[in-house]
């Protein structure tokens, strides 16, 4: 990484942390910067498959997660209609070789950033909270990137990464204003009590609606439901347990005691599905663009933190090798665009089908997935381990 020494990683998320430890771990000095004043670790959880598993080992992460969350070790995946009424199981896979990763791995979302957190601490990258990049001058390959921050320091870095998620501000700076997509759809997520026979991820299928129910710990597991809402939609936060127990009424089977047991204490959080689509390029002279700032997802295919953290090792890789700054973030588009451009594309179909389902379309549905659910999970892993090759992108 000799063209690369001095790093600015813009938000302190998945995407951001993640960057900063692949950075760091191949001899960079990294600042992360975030706007938030603390740590403030969203509640709910996160499902990582196998492929962001994978990409989670190579930063040396992959032993605390296992650790902090909850490993589905055959990979299964139960499909029941609203009612409860069995569809199909499905498996997910672990990569092609590698026995040792799992499938799946539930996990809440403040751990598997405390276990981030904890990286970056061993790595001894410099964290600046209730900073932001006021002025940016992406440089070029003669002249490094500038930066004023908020704090009022002028930095000048080999690289600039912004990482700062959905509504990226170094976007904005970059290629100016790129307003998230809204996909018509909401997504509604709780935390409870893990039943000690709960040990598989649920997917209960409903009419325009999905829901959803994954282990995350030894002693919680989180909800979360799909469902059309407004554009623009705002609801206060002291509302959401009744609006979800009310969006999801339909629903009986597995998931009924979780939500007849949403109340005021229960943690839930709501927040719209939007999406970014931005064409290459994602950079500008020594600035790129990573994680949902370069391809925010819709969540339907589980794959938006694997995306960012893959991100993350493939530009540290090609960085340390690259003849310049230029051609390695060249390289890093040209190997992460198709594989992000899939996942967008196939979530988004997934996503659109399921909310125009009426009750025929969902009977439909049902029995097509009996026949082929496990048909596609398949096609769609090995899809993206050609698109990684033996590189594992």
């Amino acid at each position: 990484m000799s063209s690369v020494q001095n790093v600015l990683v813009v938000g302190a998320g998945i995407a951001g942390c993640s960057a900063a430890i692949a950075l760091a771990s191949r001899g960079a000095r990294v600042t992360v910067i975030e706007k938030a004043d603390a740590w403030r670790f969203q509640s709910s959880g996160i499902f990582v498959y196998s492929n962001g598993l994978q990409a989670f080992d190579h930063l040396g992460a992959l032993p605390g997660i296992l650790a902090a969350g909850f490993t589905i070790g055959d990979g299964r995946n139960i499909y029941v209609d609203h009612e409860g009424a069995p569809i199909v199981d499905t498996f997910y896979p672990s990569p092609p070789g590698r026995a040792d990763v799992p499938p799946i791995v539930g996990i809440k979302r403040g751990d598997l950033q405390r276990v981030l957190a904890a990286r970056l601490q061993m790595l001894q990258v410099g964290i600046a909270l209730s900073t932001t990049v006021v002025t940016l001058d992406p440089g070029d390959e003669d002249r490094p990137a500038q930066a004023t921050l908020s704090n009022g320091e002028v930095r000048q870095f080999d690289l600039v990464v912004g990482a700062d998620g959905i509504r990226s501000a170094t976007r904005t700076l970059l290629f100016g204003s790129i307003a998230p997509r809204y996909t018509g759809v909401g997504v509604w997520r709780s935390v409870h009590a893990r039943p000690r026979d709960l040990t598989f991820k649920i997917m209960q299928m409903g009419v325009g609606k999905r829901l959803g129910i994954m282990p995350i710990s030894d002693e919680l597991l989180y909800l979360f439901g799909t469902v059309r809402e407004p554009a623009d939609a705002w609801y206060a936060q002291a509302l959401w347990p009744g609006l979800m127990r009310e969006r999801f009424a339909e629903f009986n089977g597995p998931a009924r005691r979780f939500l007849d047991a949403l109340s005021a204490d229960s943690e839930v959080l709501y927040t719209a599905v939007e999406e970014v689509v931005l064409p290459l390029p994602w950079h500008r002279g020594r600035v790129i663009l990573i994680g949902d700032a370069a391809h925010a997802s819709t969540p339907f295919m589980g794959q938006g933190g694997a995306m960012a953290v893959k991100d993350a090792v493939v530009l540290a890789e090609v960085m340390h090798t690259a003849s310049s700054v230029a051609q390695g973030l060249s390289t890093f588009e040209q190997r992460r665009y198709p594989m992000c451009k899939r996942v967008q594309d196939v979530s988004r179909q997934v996503g659109e089908a399921g909310a125009r389902e009426g009750a025929e379309e969902s009977l439909q549905r049902n029995l097509a997935m009996k026949a082929g659910a496990q048909q596609q999970v398949d096609d769609f892993y090995a899809r993206l381990w050609d698109l990684s090759g033996a590189r594992g992108d």
